[in-house]
């Protein structure tokens, strides 16, 4: 028990201990001065009270509740002897005993039991001091009374609390618990949306690519046996690219291509195979502006992606010769721009048959998505026959500038 209060805020359980055992030691000075016959004794009968005080506060944990429960009547016992005991003059002393003896009933005992023993406190108390005054005097023995009695209710409302608190650190802890279980669901669920789409915007694509490339080398091959092989080549050369990339996505799903040469010199590799892979007839590459704006890892990966997903929608469905990919860098955003002449559609149509059909891909709606994580969005215009454009937009943080460092001046002597 006294392990458990070490380090501890003082509470009314702190101070009723220290207030038992100053009452017992000033008690024991006062029998000094007397030099009464009976002072042995009310001194052996005091020790035996201090030391059974004590050894509960000590064997708190190993008493149990059995020895804990006759811990209180063994102090009731010694304190109604000493009050019986000592001589008159002293009563009043060992009175004020009861309020620490009061608080323990009320820690250790029952509601009931501890109300029978408050009760057993107050009958002693009223009869030893009338006793000692030889007639009941309100203030001599009103006082005690109320004291031990207002000690009590105290204690108990402490006690309340303390359980109130308890309850609401226990519900703390449970609702924290259940918060860091939905927020690690959350995060599966988010991470496996996360690979979906880098499995569409990669390997998906890319396969999709390479088939269409496959049937018409197929369809060539007679005719045209040198643009078939060509085409088969092309083929080669993305699966070898899917190889790496899926061996990077199972590594840490980090696009290797911006990790190793960043965003722009990823996106111009990205446009020269585009163009190898029969996207379009040319698929160029331009970067405007002053490159101060710094993009994270994960915001260029998805600026990357969006590139990838738009050209292969290109190669798909849009028909292009010309495809221009411009990456614009300005004080607050960096803008990625994908434009061609291809057959267009028109934009609010399929963003509305997607929403129709949940799960039905991850084109556009997920790349918009996927802006909006970072605070950025996508903005599509395009019209049937007129091509389409489609602008990626994130918000960028300036590049720290370096701080000038004085150099110091020799000092000439």
């Amino acid at each position: 028990m006294l392990d458990r209060f070490r380090g501890s805020r003082p509470t009314l359980e702190h101070v009723s201990h220290l207030a038992f055992f100053v009452v017992v030691a000033s008690a024991l000075l006062q029998l000094a001065r007397l030099n009464s016959p009976l002072c042995w004794y009310v001194a052996t009968v005091s020790g035996l009270l201090a030391l059974t005080y004590a050894a509960g506060l000590v064997l708190w944990e190993r008493l149990g509740a059995v020895g804990r429960g006759a811990w209180i009547p063994s102090l009731l016992l010694l304190w109604g002897t000493l009050l019986f005991l000592v001589p008159d003059v002293l009563t009043s002393a060992y009175v004020w005993c009861a309020l620490p003896l009061a608080c323990a009933a009320q820690r250790v005992l029952g509601r009931r039991s501890a109300g029978a023993t408050l009760a057993v406190i107050t009958v002693v108390l009223v009869v030893a001091l009338v006793e000692a005054s030889g007639r009941f005097v309100p203030d001599v023995v009103l006082v005690p009374v109320a004291a031990v009695w207002g000690t009590v209710a105290l204690y108990r409302a402490q006690q309340r609390d303390a359980e109130v608190r308890r309850r609401l650190v226990e519900e703390l802890r449970d609702t924290r618990d259940l918060v860091a279980r939905q927020q690690r669901r959350a995060g599966v669920l988010d991470e496996r949306t996360r690979i979906a789409r880098d499995l569409h915007d990669t390997l998906a694509q890319e396969l999709a690519g390479g088939l269409m490339l496959l049937q018409a080398a197929e369809r060539d091959w007679d005719d045209r046996p040198d643009v078939a092989r060509t085409r088969v080549r092309a083929v080669a050369d993305g699966l070898g690219t899917n190889l790496t990339e899926t061996r990077r996505m199972i590594g840490d799903l980090t696009p290797s291509a911006v990790a190793e040469t960043g965003l722009e010199g990823a996106l111009r590799v990205l446009c020269a195979r585009s163009q190898a892979d029969g996207t379009a007839a040319r698929v160029r590459f331009r970067s405007v502006g002053d490159p101060q704006p710094v993009l994270d890892e994960h915001a260029a990966t998805t600026l990357f992606r969006v590139a990838q997903s738009t050209l292969a929608n290109v190669r798909e469905h849009a028909r292009a010769v010309n495809v221009q990919v411009t990456l614009s860098r300005r004080p607050d955003r960096v803008d990625l721009e994908v434009s061609d002449d291809g057959v267009g559609f028109d934009p609010a149509e399929t963003f509305a048959r997607t929403a129709q059909t949940p799960g039905r891909g991850f084109g556009l709606p997920a790349a918009r998505a996927r802006l909006r994580e970072y605070g950025g969005d996508l903005d599509v215009r395009g019209e049937p026959g007129r091509g389409t454009r489609v602008r990626a937009t994130l918000s960028a943080r300036p590049r720290p500038q370096p701080t000038a460092v004085p150099v110091p001046t020799a000092a000439v002597g």
